[in-house]
């Protein structure tokens, strides 16, 4: 039985289409997937991500569990401020890629994906163990709304007093939000656009949805399902977990050695990923675009003069480009930018570059 976020009954009463993702039943698209990726890429779109967990981590103890579990240095963080990061397990693999948000002084935030909610928690309570912070699951009470797009901040900005403009990206601020208490606003997102990510409490949400789809009638804002969100993460280059990135893949194969702070001190998989490092590995995550028409898909081959160097983790055809675009693994010395390669599709090898990030001009 999935379970339903508090917009549910909005998505249905818009006609979104309705599926079972991460245990959720979420709505893909609305208007339609390449309407939905323009108006972000243009103009603006709300997503509802309130499947996605958070959790709090507080106290004294809170920066020495929150750098034991994750891979990157939490204490560069000031208050109100986030990271990207992934928590590494103990053979140097990602059990999961979050963002940690530092709220103010002893207290952080967690968010989780939403398929690794109970994954995480388990991981990191086990952890927890020899250190002590203080953990509270706040995913089941917690909502979570995205404005992106070029207009985010103009829609966003009508209702709050808040001036959005002095946040840069990656920043955070909690306080009182169109009236709703203990809110926290951040500016972190997973479309390459100007994102507001707005937490609140469930019993806020819908007012809070109604009152920005209103605020952004003039600007363009529609609401936007999961289906615009991955083709709009994919130009960008950024990973799916459970594609792209999953526990057996290292965050140095996955291209992540920059959120791997391996001279930080001891962490989960500290050894493993440093093990790995000086040996070198032997795959990397890379990005492509086809130089022929088609769609790569996830599991297709990648070639290269008839071998199989991997499978495709991610692919679609660009809303922006029309071009098909994907990233998967391939050994080593075929990794390099500007790489010919090939994408095995219905038994036809067609041409592809491996590129740098993102896939559309930013």
């Amino acid at each position: 039985m999935s379970k339903q976020t508090s917009l549910y009954h909005i998505h249905t009463a818009l006609g979104a289409k309705m599926i079972p993702f991460a245990g959720y039943d979420m709505p893909v698209r609305y208007a339609g997937d390449k309407v939905e990726h323009m108006a972000v890429r243009e103009a603006a779109g709300m997503f509802d991500v309130s499947h996605m967990g958070e959790f709090i981590i507080r106290g004294p103890k809170a920066l020495e569990l929150i750098q034991k579990v994750t891979s990157n240095d939490a204490s560069k963080l000031h208050d109100g401020k986030a990271q990207y990061s992934c928590l590494p397990n103990h053979e140097g693999g990602i059990v999961d890629d979050i963002i940690v948000y530092h709220i103010r002084e002893d207290q952080y935030m967690i968010v989780a994906n939403a398929s690794n909610i109970e994954k995480d928690w388990n991981w990191i309570t086990e952890t927890n163990k020899s250190i002590g912070a203080e953990m509270i699951d706040v995913s089941e009470e917690t909502s979570l709304l995205a404005v992106s797009g070029p207009k985010a901040e103009a829609i966003v900005q009508k209702l709050t007093d808040w001036d959005l403009s002095q946040l840069g990206t990656y920043d955070c601020i909690k306080g009182t939000f169109h009236g709703a208490e203990k809110s926290l606003i951040a500016t972190t997102g997973y479309t390459g656009e100007r994102t507001f990510e707005i937490f609140l409490y469930n019993h806020h949400v819908e007012r809070i949805w109604n009152d920005l789809l209103e605020a952004g009638q003039e600007h363009g804002l529609i609401p936007t399902g999961l289906g615009a969100r991955d083709t709009l993460r994919l130009e960008m280059g950024y990973m799916l977990y459970g594609n792209d990135i999953n526990d057996h893949t290292s965050p140095l194969e996955a291209g992540l050695g920059w959120i791997t702070k391996l001279n930080k001190g001891d962490f989960n998989g500290r050894d493993a990923i440093l093990k790995l490092k000086e040996e070198g590995p032997k795959k990397k995550l890379v990005a492509f675009k086809l130089l022929e028409r088609g769609i790569p898909r996830r599991d297709y081959e990648i070639v290269k003069d008839g071998v199989v160097l991997g499978t495709v983790t991610s692919g679609s055809m660009s809303p922006v480009s029309s071009e098909g675009i994907g990233m998967g693994y391939v050994p080593m010395e075929h990794a390099a930018i500007g790489t010919e390669i090939q994408i095995r599709i219905r038994n036809k090898d067609l041409a592809a570059l491996v590129v740098k990030p993102p896939m559309i001009e930013k």
